[in-house]
């Protein structure tokens, strides 16, 4: 099986066990499966140091626009326990997300505008499923979805810029001088 499929099927697999597992008061479970995928993808990468790079980047985006999320009621977190900021289960959720940009998500780099899309439609649709699983609660629902939207519209693609910078698994023609093997 080639790794592009082990590393959709990866993500589902963390992404259930985050969800889950934070759903049913045991987020540790979900943050120490995606650590192991994590661990898998760096093990996998012909460059880990960048695309660790990648995972630490996309955790500071995740825990700032989380922490937004909460400290304006948008969203409540199971296991957030009433603190302003994002529970780690959700940050780890966006190393998570991280580790598809450079291998089973790189399709999307083709156009700005299908990372455009696939966030304005597909961060809230994961979040509504969060929602049913009962690990995110939404205040009030339409703006909730709404600015969720908007964020996943602007951050995805912002994402995938970051994603070809710190490339661990394929040389990308942003990072020519890097095409001879360095870390």
């Amino acid at each position: 099986m080639n790794f592009t499929l082990v590393n959709l099927l990866l993500f589902k697999l963390g992404w259930v066990a985050a969800v889950f597992s934070a759903a049913h008061g045991q987020a540790w479970i979900g943050a120490l499966t995606i650590l192991a995928i994590a661990a898998i993808n760096l093990a996998k990468a012909e460059r880990p140091r960048r695309e660790l790079r990648l995972f630490t980047a996309a955790a500071l985006v995740g825990l700032v626009w989380e922490s937004v999320l909460v400290n304006q009621g948008i969203l409540i977190y199971a296991e957030a326990n009433g603190a302003l900021v994002a529970p780690y289960w959700i940050v780890g959720m966006w190393i998570l997300f991280a580790t598809t940009l450079n291998v089973g998500m790189r399709w999307m780099k083709k156009s700005w505008v299908l990372p455009v899309l696939f966030g304005g439609i597909g961060g809230p649709l994961s979040f509504l499923a969060g929602e049913k699983i009962g690990a995110v609660v939404f205040p009030d629902h339409w703006i909730a979805i709404a600015v969720i939207s908007a964020g996943w519209a602007l951050l995805l693609p912002a994402l995938m810029r970051v994603a070809d910078f710190f490339n661990g698994h394929v040389p990308t023609p942003l990072e020519p001088a890097l095409q001879g093997g360095q870390s």
